[in-house]
């Protein structure tokens, strides 16, 4: 009898113990994002902005950082908003945190958030990457959003995020279906988890070409008084513009009504997507992981000049044979380098894996220099140290692909401008740790 009772109560032991082990797993597990096409809404406040408005009705002073693409660093919607904000609360000194940079997304965003907008502790951070974000997967959407996102909560958590959703010509094709792009669907999805609030510019485009009162690019035909959006498609002329920004003051004043000061601590308690990108880091280049033809670029000369406050110390070498090598722990790496017309090509070894052909740091765009990321390692095992080499090739890569971008492709591919087997670099891009 006595046998009985102790393993009655030895099987009611065990019993509670495996109710606890899977009620545990239940609220700390969740199920992976599917996506779906989010139904477009011009104004979603969420949880608003309650921190910073709060700020600026009580007269302190106020910082707001515009985090994004060309679009954003075009002084158009982000000079026309801080000048709102000001205008419209007198006593508070607005500033802005010019974030952005042409021609890149948040897979860069989340990298370079730290040091281009979270070092200057922004009150409020607009995020604008739906358009160049535009062929991206839902799922690498996520990834690096949701890394902006807590990269600046846990740095403060009472700043305020709004994401905005730009146009570009083949935007038209969901909305007027009903439906948001996939990048903005993916964006909306992230941030309903996250009560952050957005702002659908592309859908009041796409609503004013229906009414007859806006054409897309300027080389439509249209009629007197019709709004002439952008020269290509996507970058707002300064009309565009004027409609994105009026959209933010709209939005703005509609959420002073409803939002309260929050702190949104409490959110990060769980995730939308468990691959997230919050570790992303920028890592300054030492000279220790250089060989000897490298050189540091002065402050005053023009490429240090045009590019240094984006990218820090710039080292460039011109000689076949130079090698870039460092160690980290951790999944992905990437180099934040410069394209341009000079432009050599690099092997690319990781864990004594040479790629099959060297990657050119040049292409169909470069009749200028422009700020780049080369993917040197992704998909590793994160817990493991892994040894990355960069190695200028002897070669100059193929010229032609912008050839058509010339007058005289034949007699300019041949000038100086486009010889070379330059390679510059300024950052380490991570997702993981520097190993020394």
């Amino acid at each position: 009898m006595i046998s009985t009772k102790l393993n009655l109560c030895r099987l009611a032991i065990f019993s509670l113990a495996v109710g606890f082990v899977f009620t545990s797993l239940n609220t700390t597990l969740q199920a992976a994002p599917e996506y779906a096409a989010v139904k477009p809404k011009l104004i979603q406040p969420r949880d608003g902005l309650g921190n910073v408005l709060a700020k600026l009705k009580d007269g302190q002073p106020v910082k707001i950082a515009y985090l994004g693409g060309s679009i954003t660093a075009a002084n158009g919607w982000r000079v026309k908003t801080r000048e709102w904000f000001a205008n419209e609360f007198p006593d508070a000194e607005v500033e802005e945190i010019h974030a952005a940079i042409g021609g890149t997304g948040s897979d860069l965003g989340v990298f370079r958030l730290q040091r281009d907008a979270l070092k200057y502790k922004p009150d409020l951070l607009f995020v604008e990457f739906a358009v160049n974000d535009g062929g991206a997967s839902p799922q690498r959407i996520w990834q690096a959003m949701e890394g902006i996102v807590r990269q600046t909560w846990a740095q403060n958590s009472r700043i305020d995020i709004c994401f905005v959703y730009t146009f570009r010509t083949g935007f038209e094709e969901p909305l007027r279906k009903g439906e948001c792009p996939q990048s903005i669907s993916a964006m909306e999805m992230l941030a309903d988890r996250y009560g952050i609030p957005s702002i659908n510019f592309a859908m009041k485009i796409v609503e004013l070409e229906q009414a007859g009162k806006l054409i897309f690019k300027s080389d439509q035909p249209t009629k007197a008084g019709v709004v002439r959006f952008s020269s290509d498609g996507v970058h707002p002329l300064d009309e565009g513009h004027q409609i994105y920004s009026e959209i933010v003051a709209d939005a703005v004043s509609q959420m002073e009504k409803t939002s309260t000061p929050k702190d949104h601590q409490p959110k990060l308690s769980t995730t939308f997507v468990d691959d997230h990108w919050q570790a992303a880091k920028m890592v300054p280049i030492e000279q220790s992981m250089l060989s000897p033809e490298w050189k540091q670029l002065p402050d005053d000369a023009s490429l240090a000049r045009r590019f240094g406050k984006r990218m820090g110390t710039l080292w460039e070498t011109k000689t076949p044979g130079s090698t870039l090598t460092f160690k980290f722990r951790g999944s992905t790496a990437k180099l934040y380098d410069l394209l341009g017309p000079d432009g050599g090509q690099v092997w690319i070894t990781v864990d004594g894996n040479q790629r099959d052909k060297p990657v050119a740091r040049f292409d169909s765009y470069c009749t200028y220099h422009r700020i780049a990321t080369l993917s040197v390692a992704s998909g590793l095992d994160s817990d493991e140290v892994h040894t990355v080499i960069v190695k200028v090739d002897e070669e100059q890569p193929d010229r032609q692909p912008v050839a058509f971008r010339l007058k005289d492709p034949e007699v300019e591919l041949k000038a100086p401008k486009f010889q070379g087997t330059n390679v510059r670099v300024g950052q380490i891009l991570i997702l993981g740790d520097l190993v020394e």
